[in-house]
């Protein structure tokens, strides 16, 4: 049959709308003009099926047909966005998914300063107009041990600022193994010339001595600077300089000392058997002048950046024009805050703060999870689907801790009609989408990274993914 033909079999927009309607009614809430814009695009999509030889018979045109498929569409379509993702990947502070998952006390905080007014900029002791950089000063002071505190967006906008007002157009000595490029090929480097600093490296890649920093110090040199190197580490023959020592030849020159920690952290985590990475108040009290991390790492707050130091100098930094177009937002702040209360008692912020409860979570509390997961979904969706597990390794993810392994247990799961490689991309347009991971041909989740809520929900999405992926084959 020819294509004109085919064509003229499309049913109308207008028609197609009140037949949609009448057979899907929770469609009417659609706003009409969106209805007439997908629908069609919807049938422009089956002229394309008909141009590339795809669609040849004018009976598979037939409106009664497409109604449910147009109902899909619409409703894939018209979905927000940001939606709710399972994540089973054991990654715990996973970029692509958010990051941090924030507390139930910070959630609470975020819902009350959305849901109404509230005192951002408002001095209430006064009456008069506050600063919403005073909001989580005084908690970054005690938990820091620093003079003062500045929040921004995230740690990038951190170290362009402190850069920006400090050194432009001067020398910053850093040393070469740590100008690293972060996540979407954002370069220190690039950074530092972006801020007007000017980057005089030293050291070698592996190796870089106190002499190194102190034979390169000059007329133009405003700063030394370290820089976390996140996800990339350095192994074997390397030397790194102690910040103490950096500081004492800083301060010497009449120099500023800053610290770029990155994923920083306010308590430690040996007790995972991780390295023992230096806390953020442990980097002032060895002399930093401006120390710079992230919220929304292990953190576990939002995304932000923060810099606690000298009180003359973010002083300084909160004058600078850029502050304004770097400043955080009112559920910023109110998601910090409630991070930051738990911190004051440690303990308490390994309960209650889900990122540090994740990568603290012990091997065996993790294989319990796992034989009640397994033993639910062996009931729930054991004819479809080989079940089983085995002992594996987590990760931090977000830059922080890399080359090192948290233990744990996997579910594994083997469908019995496709593969796994199937399942992981059905898994992706279920309702949530579930993420996990894929190992020896098996699709596996890791209870480290899931909700509780979350369980409850696997064998509901698993079922979903095993008709997507049986009707794609």
């Amino acid at each position: 049959m020819d294509q004109h033909t085919l064509f003229r079999a499309i049913p109308g927009v207008d028609e197609t709308k009140q037949s949609l309607l009448a057979y899907d009614p929770s469609l009417a809430h659609c706003p009409r003009e969106s209805l007439r814009t997908l629908i069609a695009e919807y049938w422009e999509g089956q002229r394309a099926r008909i141009r590339a030889g795809k669609l040849s018979d004018p009976e598979r045109l037939a409106l009664a047909r497409h109604l449910p498929l147009l109902g899909q569409f619409l409703r894939e379509r018209l979905a927000p966005r940001l939606k709710k993702v399972i994540n089973a990947t054991g990654v715990v502070v996973h970029t692509n998914l958010g990051r941090s998952v924030l507390s139930a006390e910070a959630q609470a905080a975020v819902a009350l300063a959305a849901g109404g007014y509230c005192n951002l900029e408002l001095d209430l002791r006064q009456g008069s107009r506050g600063s919403r950089y005073s909001l989580v000063e005084e908690l970054l002071q005690t938990l820091t041990g620093a003079e003062a505190a500045l929040v921004v967006n995230n740690n990038a906008a951190a170290v362009m600022l402190m850069l920006d007002t400090f050194c432009q157009g001067y020398e910053v000595i850093v040393s070469r193994g740590e100008l690293v490029e972060i996540g979407g090929s954002f370069r220190i480097p690039a950074v530092m010339a972006k801020s007007g600093a000017i980057l005089k490296e030293v050291g070698a890649t592996n190796r870089t001595h106190l002499f190194d920093y102190a034979e390169a110090i000059g007329e133009k040199t405003r700063a030394l600077m370290r820089v976390h190197t996140s996800n990339f580490r350095v192994v074997g023959f390397h030397a790194r300089v102690e910040l103490s020592q950096l500081a004492e030849l800083a301060h010497n020159n009449g120099l500023l000392l800053l610290e770029d920690l990155g994923s920083g952290s306010l308590i430690r985590f040996e007790e995972a058997g991780l390295p023992g990475e230096p806390t953020v108040q442990e980097t002032i009290a060895q002399g930093a002048d401006l120390v710079c991390f992230s919220g929304d790492k292990v953190l576990g707050g939002p995304q932000a950046g923060i810099v606690v130091g000298k009180a003359e100098l973010i002083a300084q930094m909160k004058k600078n024009q850029l502050a304004r177009a770097l400043r955080c937002d009112k559920l910023c702040y109110a998601a910090l805050e409630a991070t930051l209360r738990a911190y004051r008692e440690p303990d308490q912020a390994k309960t209650q703060i889900p990122t540090l409860r994740r990568i603290l979570m012990t091997k065996a509390e993790l294989k319990a999870r796992a034989e009640a997961l397994l033993e639910m979904l062996t009931e729930a969706v054991g004819e479809r689907f080989l079940l089983g597990l085995k002992e594996d390794v987590s990760r931090v993810g977000g830059g922080a801790f890399p080359q090192y392994d948290l233990p744990t247990w996997l579910v594994t799961l083997k469908p019995r009609a496709f593969s796994a490689l199937a399942l992981k991309k059905a898994l992706l347009a279920t309702t949530p989408p579930l993420l996990g991971r894929l190992e020896e041909d098996a699709f596996c989740l890791d209870p480290r990274t899931l909700e509780p809520c979350d369980e409850a929900l696997l064998a509901q999405v698993l079922t979903q993914a095993w008709e997507k992926a049986r009707l794609a084959r």
